[in-house]
């Protein structure tokens, strides 16, 4: 989603179902982490301004953004859920590992979502400096990690 000209932390709350009674996951990478916890802090307080209890979010570390994946999937496998938001920040550097760490990264949460029967909400910044970085976790672009939680709850909620 483009974000010029859009703050990532509106939401009309009358158009978000309930989160009372639904189950999270946040799997956050602890690289970038000035980024990262941005994001987990935007989808947390998303997440119960609608409805969530805090009993019923449950947040995992992972080193990178590459490890989101298999904490996503062990998060899956050993609680109940009803969504997972993987919150991770890969900027770009002098070399090919960007590339490879987001697209390893976008395909295997793409994976777990045709997978699994529990929507994984993937809220991985993939930016070209760490100015975008911060404009998207809390800076003038608002926070992408409120935007990953209401598409959590819509997800969660879909097809019940």
């Amino acid at each position: 989603m483009a974000t010029v000209n859009k703050n990532l932390s509106v939401y009309d709350k009358a158009t978000i179902p309930n989160a009372n009674g639904l189950r999270f996951g946040i799997v956050v990478s602890e690289w970038n982490s000035e980024i990262t916890e941005g994001l987990c802090s935007g989808a947390f307080k998303a997440l119960l301004d609608c409805g969530a209890q805090e009993s019923d979010i449950i947040r995992w570390n992972v080193p990178g953004s590459f490890e989101l994946i298999f904490g996503s999937k062990k998060m899956i496998n050993s609680h109940k859920l009803d969504a997972v938001i993987a919150i991770g920040s890969v900027i770009q550097g002098e070399t090919k590992h960007f590339d490879f760490v987001c697209e390893a990264t976008a395909q295997g949460i793409k994976d777990l979502n045709i997978t699994t029967n529990v929507p994984v909400i993937f809220c991985v910044l993939t930016d070209n400096n760490m100015q975008q970085a911060i404009d998207r976790s809390g800076g003038k672009h608002g926070n992408k990690g409120t935007e990953a939680a209401i598409a959590a709850i819509k997800m969660a909620v879909l097809g019940s």
